[in-house]
Parts: structure tokens; C-alpha cells; sequence
């Protein structure tokens, strides 16, 4: 049995999917509100902080898969990711478990230089701490040999569905509601974004192949990189209109800080926003030659037909 810690999310949607249509029909979908993906999935109500329930959770697992999103506060982030990571190893150990960690970039120095799977995890923010944490807790219990995993990591989404992400939400979901879109501090810097499908299909086919163990892996992501003003004319040209869009300076979003607490909530990351991006995954295509990444030019057009963008 295969099993989705953190379920409800796109991440762990696509994952559901994909391990259905080619690896096994014995998926359980674990989360606070799980519902099924597939018509035979099982379903498991479980809180990932309650270390006795996450052990229940994994009762006659193969391979686990944590996908959970928590929310987008850098105090939780800070407090809890350490405490998750801790019961869903132990609970990993209990019952011989492997573990599949679906994990982001933030604990990454937030500068320009290109990363691979040897980057420091230097973040400063809370939210980078965080993740940080809970990344060195789970490399300190591979290498001590206490369980086996492997910790697949992705920069920014983009995709169909309920993708969430800054991309998401101040660009396609702007137009979608005829509104301008936003870009953060420079439209004019590289973005490494990954299409939320590919990841959820490259973290599947990194869990089922055992070899891949032990390690990190960057999930594949198009190396032909755009700007925001190179994605913005992709949108434009496909809907056959111009796109008028905003730059918002970092001035305009430390005000609006003071009245958004999402905004507030970006804070931390907005440095990301004034530089390249470049998030490498050469590892996984060697590895993995056949896998078809999916262009930016084709993730475009997905999410305008998905969305319904006219």
C-alpha cells in the first residue's frame, strides 16, 4: 500500500492519480478532510502533529508520500514542520516504511546562484528555518540508516486545478477576473516554475524506483526559462490581446503589508522576486531520459483551457 500524508492538496491530487494509473491500486489518502481522488482510494482522518495517529496512519504501508501544505504563516511554519517530520519518521520506523519527502526551495539562500541538489540550506526567514529543520531532521535519519527516504524538491508552481502559488494567483487568477495582473519587484529576471502535474508524476516515479533512495532530487522543471514579462506575452499571444500587467516595488508591498496579511506573509520571500531564479534538475532527467517535462508554453495553455480564461 502506498500512502498520501497530506492528501487534499494539488500535489497530493495529481500524486493519487498518477500512482493509480501506473503503480498500485492500494492508495490511502491521509489528511484532516480526506476525500477520494479515485473511485477505491482509502480515506484516513488523521492530524500529522498527533504523533499516535500518524503511526495508525501507516499501518501496512509501503511507501509514504508527505505532500502537506500548511498555512501560508511563517510562525506555524516555524513551529510545526519540525514536529511533522519527527512523528512521520518515527512513524516511518515503526512500521518499516519508506518515505517519499515532497519538499520546496525556501531553505535555500535567496540569491542567483544556480541550485542543485548539493545547495546549502542557508534561508534566514522563518519560513526557510522551517523547512530547513525539518529537511536536516530527515537527512540526520537517512544517513543514521533509521529509515529509508529521499526528499524530492521543486521551486515555484504553476498549473491547472487548485495550483496555489504566487504565479497563480496575481497572474492567471487576475486575468481570470479581468483584472491587471501583479509581478513582484522585476518582470525582467529568470523564474524557475514547475508544472504541478510533472512534479506529482516525478515524485511517483522517484518513489517506486528504489534505487533513488538516499538522496535528493530537484523534480524537472523546462530549462528554457521566462521572465515574468516573457510568461505575461505567452498569455497575451495565446488569448490573442494584450496584457497590461503591474510591477509592484518593494515600497508599494511593504504598505501593503501593514493591511494584507498575505502580502505580510511574502515579506520574507520577496528577495527571490529581484533576481534570477535557477533551479537545476539535470540529476532527474539523466536519470530518468523519457520522462517528458512540460514546456512553459504548453503549462500556458493548459491553465488558460483549465481556467477558462477568455
Amino acid at each position: 500500500m502506498q500512502v498520501i500524508l497530506g492528501a487534499n492538496g494539488i500535489i497530493g491530487e495529481e500524486l493519487a492519480k498518477e500512482l493509480r494509473a501506473n503503480y498500485t491500486h492500494e492508495i490511502k489518502l491521509v489528511g484532516r478532510n480526506p476525500k477520494k481522488v479515485n473511485p477505491d482510494d482509502l480515506l484516513f482522518t488523521c492530524d500529522l502533529l498527533n504523533a499516535d495517529q500518524v503511526i495508525e496512519a501507516l499501518v501496512n504501508a509501503d511507501i509514504a508520500y508527505l505532500t502537506v501544505g500548511l498555512p501560508f504563516k511563517s510562525d506555524v511554519w516555524l513551529r510545526d514542520w519540525f514536529i511533522i517530520m519527527q512523528n512521520v519518521i518515527n512513524a516511518c520506523k515503526i512500521n518499516t516504511c519508506k518515505l517519499v519527502y515532497f519538499d520546496n526551495s525556501y531553505a535555500y539562500a535567496q540569491d542567483s546562484k544556480i541550485q542543485n541538489e548539493n545547495t546549502r540550506l542557508a534561508s534566514e526567514g522563518k519560513k526557510g528555518q522551517g523547512k530547513k529543520m525539518a529537511a536536516e531532521l530527515l537527512l540526520q535519519a537517512i544517513k543514521e540508516k533509521q529509515i529509508e527516504a529521499v526528499i524530492c524538491r521543486a521551486p515555484e508552481f504553476y498549473g491547472p486545478g487548485k495550483t496555489k502559488s504566487i504565479t497563480n494567483s496575481l497572474i492567471f487568477e487576475k486575468i481570470k477576473q479581468h483584472k491587471k495582473p501583479k509581478v513582484f519587484l522585476n518582470d525582467s529576471v529568470l523564474r524557475t516554475l514547475i508544472y504541478t502535474p510533472d512534479a506529482s508524476k516525478a515524485m511517483a516515479l522517484i518513489g517506486n524506483h528504489p534505487e533513488t533512495y538516499g538522496q535528493t532530487w530537484h523534480l524537472p522543471c523546462d530549462d528554457h526559462r521566462l521572465t515574468y514579462k516573457g510568461i505575461i506575452a505567452k498569455i497575451s499571444n495565446q488569448l490573442n490581446r494584450e496584457i497590461k500587467y503591474d510591477i509592484l516595488s518593494s515600497f508599494t508591498l511593504k504598505m501593503g503589508s501593514f493591511f494584507n496579511e498575505y502580502i505580510q506573509e511574502t515579506q520574507e520571500l520577496l528577495p527571490r522576486y529581484a533576481i534570477d531564479n535557477l533551479f537545476e534538475s539535470s540529476k532527474f532527467k539523466n536519470k530518468f531520459p523519457d520522462f517528458k517535462v512540460t514546456t512553459y508554453q504548453e503549462g500556458i495553455r493548459n491553465i488558460i483551457a483549465d481556467l477558462e480564461i477568455k
